[in-house]
Parts: structure tokens; sequence; C-alpha cells
């Protein structure tokens, strides 16, 4: 039995370059290695939003972007979701304060079904009463927008902040709050 000489498997590999979908312009994301271009299919790619936009203020939230197809040497990739960091999370918590977390699945209009997962800072410790009527409120605002927006304008606005802002509007007169934020956005069944 004779031993055949051992292939070394990286140097096999191409380099792709990875581009963001149309709501980020079609940028510049990356570029992967890869053997064959089925073997990028559905691959996930976490990218920092100052990396996209070239704000450094923005480094706290990262966007998750899925490649959908190749052609030659350029992959596209569609969105399906956002993170907001921890330790950005971790300085917004301070004592004698409440936090409220709201999670709801919802529909954009152009039946995209989304988990949206968002956290209420309020000024002052609040009762158990209270904390339900904001998450109710909140819940309410979530599913309002969801049925007048497509994906993309869902995602823009949870990004760069005009959706929290719509919830915290709605919210202030229930108690004083703080900050609101959407931590996390994801798609189902992607």
């Amino acid at each position: 039995m004779v031993k055949g000489k051992a292939v070394d498997k990286w140097k096999m590999k191409s380099w792709y370059i990875v581009y963001a979908p149309e709501m980020f312009e079609g940028r510049e994301i990356g570029k992967v290695p890869g053997t064959e271009d089925k073997n990028l299919i559905s691959r996930v790619l976490r990218v920092s939003l100052a990396e996209i936009t070239g704000d450094l203020s923005q480094s706290y939230a990262s966007i998750n972007f899925r490649v959908v197809s190749v052609k030659g040497k350029t992959a596209q990739t569609k969105m399906i979701g956002h993170e907001l960091s921890r330790g950005y999370l971790k300085t917004l918590v301070r004592r004698g304060r409440s936090i409220v977390t709201i999670v709801q699945d919802v529909t954009t209009k152009d039946n995209v079904p989304i988990r949206v997962k968002g956290v209420i800072f309020t000024a002052r410790r609040v009762s158990s009463p209270v904390s339900r009527a904001i998450r109710a409120e909140a819940h309410a605002e979530v599913i309002e927008r969801s049925k007048e927006m497509s994906f993309s304008q869902m995602e823009q606005e949870m990004i760069f902040g005009k959706f929290s802002s719509r919830i915290f509007n709605r919210i202030k007169k229930i108690a004083p709050i703080k900050r609101v934020e959407i931590r996390k956005t994801e798609v189902r069944g992607a």
C-alpha cells in the first residue's frame, strides 16, 4: 500500500469578497475563504456596525449576514439580525433602577418573521404592575410598527435607534424612563 503525499487543504481554498445587501448600499463587508461556491451558501458573517458605516461610535452593535448567492469570486448576503454588545448594555445598568425586558415575535409587512428583544431602563425602581404595563405598551408598539414597515425599514430603525425612541415616547407616560434599547433581532427560521 502506497501512501500519497499529504495535500494542504488551505492552499486549495480561494478568497471570496462578500457584499452587504442594498439596505447597506451593497458595501464590501469582508473576505472569506472557500473551496467551492456551494460551501459558501448559508455561511453566517457577523460584522460590526462601525465597519459598515465607518463611524467608530457605533462599534457596540454587530450585524449578522447570511450568504445567499455566489457569482464568480463575489458573494451576496441578506441581513438576518443584529445584536448589541453585552459590555455596552452593562454600562447602562445603575443601582436603584429597574430593568424591563421584552421579547416579541412579529411578522413584518413583507412577511418576514422576526423576534425582537428589547430592554428598558427606568429612572427609578418600579413595581411589578408598572413593569407589566410598560411591557404591554412596548409589545403593542412593536406589533403596530411591524404591520406598517418592511423588514429592511424596521431593521434600519432598530439599528440606528429610531425604533427605540418610538417605544420611549409611548411608555414615558407610565413611569420615568431612562433608556430603551432593542438589544437583539433575529429572523426566525433563518
